[in-house]
């Protein structure tokens, strides 16, 4: 299998860098918090940027110690802590690659050993890369998108149920793009279909346990893998199309995975919700 693939737009490493967006996305809370995640510990994957970074901000402000799993992007993810710290809260920043099971069984564990217990699962981290021709999709692609973006999402999961007990949650990022396709990005939108079907199955298997897993399906959201994956004139015009005319901020979805994570949530299992500036889906 060659290693080697060329995505049609790389102006930046994958998976991005927040500090070197312009404009910088929003990740900041609007409200105060009021406890609804007090004395919780959450593990979030992608959590240095992005809706990770705005998730992770909103759980500290509600009272959640937070780990953060990233890849290698350390001033993003220093950032991030900061930001945690600033919330009162305490944070730990644990980089690998989520693709590897090994890694996942350590990060949970590290988390453990800093913090004691495991309450809240998020499994945001995500890779796409854009190609105009699907014959062009190569293996390569297709193996490190499916291994970041499903397969993590299984190991963490595994690496996390053996210390989750009853009320716990398991939260996924899966996509608009599972429920209505995106023509440059098919391995992508495949394994954010798989991650659909991930939590619908889990669900099922983990209620008698009353551990409650379910997602959320963000639309055109402004995040670092954006700028790395697509060419320029769709970055300009990216999320005009959706009935909001806007693309969504970082911000706009973390309350999303708050209610999820919360008491609010506790009679749903198995279901979606779609900050996704209007778009409308099924399935």
């Amino acid at each position: 299998m060659s290693e080697d693939f060329n995505p049609i737009s790389s102006p930046q490493r994958q998976p991005g860098l927040e500090y070197e967006m312009d404009p910088a996305p929003d990740y900041a809370p609007r409200y105060e918090g009021s406890g609804r995640l007090a004395d919780k510990v959450a593990l979030i994957t992608g959590g240095d940027s992005g809706i990770g970074r705005a998730t992770a901000i909103l759980y500290a402000r509600e009272g959640a110690k937070v780990a953060i799993v990233y890849k290698d992007e350390d001033d993003d993810a220093e950032k991030t802590r900061a930001l945690i710290e600033d919330e009162g809260s305490q944070a730990l920043l644990i980089a690998g690659d989520v693709g590897e099971k090994a890694f996942c069984k350590e990060a949970v564990q590290q988390t453990l050993a800093q913090f004691g217990k495991l309450d809240i699962v998020v499994n945001n981290a995500g890779e796409q890369h854009a190609q105009e021709n699907p014959e062009d999709i190569e293996e390569a692609q297709i193996e490190r998108t499916f291994r970041t973006n499903i397969f993590g999402t299984i190991f963490m999961t595994q690496a996390a149920l053996p210390h989750l007990k009853k009320g716990a949650r398991i939260i996924c990022v899966t996509s608009i793009t599972a429920f209505k396709g995106q023509d440059l990005l098919i391995d992508y939108a495949s394994t954010k279909g798989a991650i659909l079907a991930f939590l619908r199955a889990m669900s099922s298997k983990l209620a008698p346990e009353g551990i409650l897993v379910n997602g959320v399906a963000p639309g055109p959201i402004w995040t670092p893998l954006i700028p790395v994956s697509f060419p320029e004139d769709a970055v300009k015009n990216f999320g005009k199309s959706s009935p909001l005319g806007r693309p969504g901020q970082p911000n706009e979805v973390a309350p999303a995975l708050l209610f999820l994570a919360s008491e609010d949530s506790s009679y749903m299992t198995g279901q979606v919700l779609h900050p996704n500036g209007g778009t409308l889906v099924g399935g």
